[in-house]
């Protein structure tokens, strides 16, 4: 193809074969197929979209890989052809669904993203050919790097005016960062299967993947998990807190789109499950919490009647887990030197030395200190954090009380 080839609507839809209500396109000499795999939303339990794949068969009519269609060697206008061309068959064979409130996700190619206006108007007018409504499209950017930032954005802006969702796919993979999520506020980020692999596997993703999908809460973006296959990991995706799950468990692509969706009936069991866990796991936690609870108020009641503070804290030094003790005061600032237990002493790495001495630190910051000073005389206790004292998980009860000469918090790191 050359350069100069407008690669319009028009163009496009020679490319597109009619047979009934559902189109199939042809490129390289073989035909290409809209399959639709569902997308559910874990509160709603139900579908709330469907991503747009493609399924390629030979001339000798075999189903083959569409792996190759998207490797690299084609040209600018060959790739913008094969992503036209895709997205206007899915969306004309998406209308067989009589689906007219869920999401179409389609993909855009970076090679689109980079170079289509050059190639001539294509998506609006694909859209109002169809009357389909902008704001039922998710597009989908690939997490790949695109060196022109600036038109990345106004590639996004485009589709965001034309009133479309954007999400940002694999992220997760090998080119993501933050930076993209803050530039380009997508209304949904789908987490690459690696960040789902490596949580089936180690225990410190796991624990660490709630922390990333709050993260990209807090950046304004919903979440949606893709790749799972197994229940597991679908248990994993529930215990994360996304919203949207995307996978083979739930749910097969599927190429008959005249036949109405089944559906996934495995949501009660899959959610009862985890409430049992979940409710298991706090009921242990608290248990655990409560043996600490008699000997802490009991330190807090010698610290009120003026016994020293490494006295008072002698016996719940010795208590299992508990690691080290402090006092604070109500502005923030550690009132005298750390207590540490003896177990902590004879396992403490040297390599974090500098940070042992914490008196006259200022903790005003954490949220064990303001939660104790809003409820005085009320036992306190945090997640599991990291602990810069020690650089290892811990987790803090605190009370505030009274003595005679001021106001101040106890606070007690349990080991996890």
């Amino acid at each position: 193809m050359k350069r100069d080839i407008i690669l319009d609507l028009p163009f496009i839809t020679q490319w597109a074969t009619k047979k009934g209500n559902y189109l199939t396109g042809s490129f390289d000499g073989l035909n290409l197929y809209t399959a639709l795999q569902p997308i559910f939303s874990l509160a709603h339990k139900r579908v709330v979209g469907y991503e747009a794949l493609l399924r390629v068969k030979n001339r000798e009519s075999q189903w083959i890989s569409p792996a190759p269609l998207f490797e690299n060697g084609k040209s600018p206008s060959e790739t913008i052809h094969l992503d036209r061309l895709c997205r206007y068959i899915h969306l004309n064979n998406f209308l067989n669904m009589n689906d007219d409130i869920n999401w179409l996700f389609l993909n855009v190619s970076p090679t689109t993203i980079v170079n289509a206006q050059s190639y001539g108007a294509f998506f609006k007018d694909l859209i109002e050919s169809f009357g389909f409504p902008a704001h039922r499209i998710v597009i989908e950017v690939v997490e790949q790097p695109i060196e022109d930032n600036d038109l990345l954005i106004d590639t996004v802006n485009f589709y965001k005016d034309l009133g479309c969702l954007i999400a940002i796919d694999d992220f997760g993979a090998g080119h993501s960062n933050f930076d993209r999520i803050w530039t380009l506020k997508p209304d949904i980020v789908k987490l690459d299967r690696s960040f789902l692999l490596r949580a089936v596997s180690q225990k410190s993703i796991r624990d660490l993947l709630p922390g990333i999908i709050s993260l990209l809460h807090q950046a304004g973006s919903l979440v949606l998990l893709e790749g799972i296959e197994t229940h597991e990991q679908a248990i994993i995706a529930i215990e994360s807190d996304v919203d949207f799950v995307q996978g083979f468990y739930f749910g097969k692509p599927f190429t008959d789109l005249c036949s109405s969706f089944s559906g996934f009936n495995g949501f009660k069991p899959l959610l009862d499950q985890y409430k049992i866990v979940s409710n298991t796991e706090t009921e242990k936690f608290q248990k655990k919490i409560s043996q600490y609870r008699a000997v802490f108020n009991d330190t807090v009641t010698n610290l009120v009647i003026g016994q020293s503070f490494k006295d008072s804290t002698e016996t719940l030094l010795s208590e299992p887990s508990v690691v080290r003790c402090y006092q604070i005061g109500t502005d923030g600032i550690q009132i005298g030197k750390t207590m540490v237990s003896k177990t902590l002493k004879a396992h403490k790495s040297k390599r974090f030395r500098p940070l042992d001495d914490a008196e006259s630190a200022d903790w005003f910051r954490r949220h064990y200190l303001k939660r104790a000073i809003l409820h005085p005389e009320q036992l306190q206790v945090t997640r599991p954090y990291l602990s810069i004292t020690g650089a290892h998980m811990c987790i803090t009860l605190s009370m505030k009380f009274s003595t005679p000469d001021n106001e101040r918090v106890l606070c007690c790191d349990l080991i996890v």
